[in-house]
């Protein structure tokens, strides 16, 4: 009879088997990255080049700052609740609210900024392409230390 550590290790076995599928590819890996780089190094090039006043800077570096925790932080609850990790409502709500008020955030700004319409389409998609590319790697990271201790087994 297994004990209840036992029982522990073979239902997260089960499950992160179930919901591993492969292990993420190096191209994949690289990709994710390279996206999260991207986005957020041209979102912070173009506020270091803009026009904007200080506090203008300062609130939309917030913003990217803000929005990238919070899409790591649905990312997480989404795959702890998809791997049978509990995860309180409570959590998994702010951590919706969160990301949803970061996009919000952006755009309120960004409606409001006075810029040309140019570039505020670039800090949206900067925004954009960081916020999904965050979320990628987590994912990947996750992946990547699940099946290492897998292996380990």
């Amino acid at each position: 009879m297994m004990n209840e550590n036992e029982e522990y290790n073979e239902k997260m076995k089960s499950n992160q088997s179930q919901t591993l599928g492969f292990k993420p590819t190096a191209a994949f890996i690289g990709a994710s990255w390279a996206a999260l780089g991207i986005g957020l190094i041209s979102y912070c090039v173009g506020l270091w080049n803009s026009d904007m006043l200080l506090n203008e800077k300062g609130y939309y570096f917030t913003v990217i700052l803000f929005g990238l925790f919070s899409a790591i932080s649905v990312q997480k609850c989404v795959r702890d609740r998809s791997e049978g990790i509990e995860v309180t409502d409570m959590y998994y709500g702010i951590s919706w609210f969160t990301t949803i008020a970061a996009v919000i955030l952006l755009v309120v700004g960004l409606r409001n900024a006075e810029l040309l319409l140019s570039e505020k389409g670039f800090y949206g998609m900067a925004f954009t392409l960081a916020m999904f590319a965050s979320a990628a790697v987590q994912k990947n990271t996750r992946d990547i230390k699940a099946f290492s201790k897998l292996e380990e087994r």
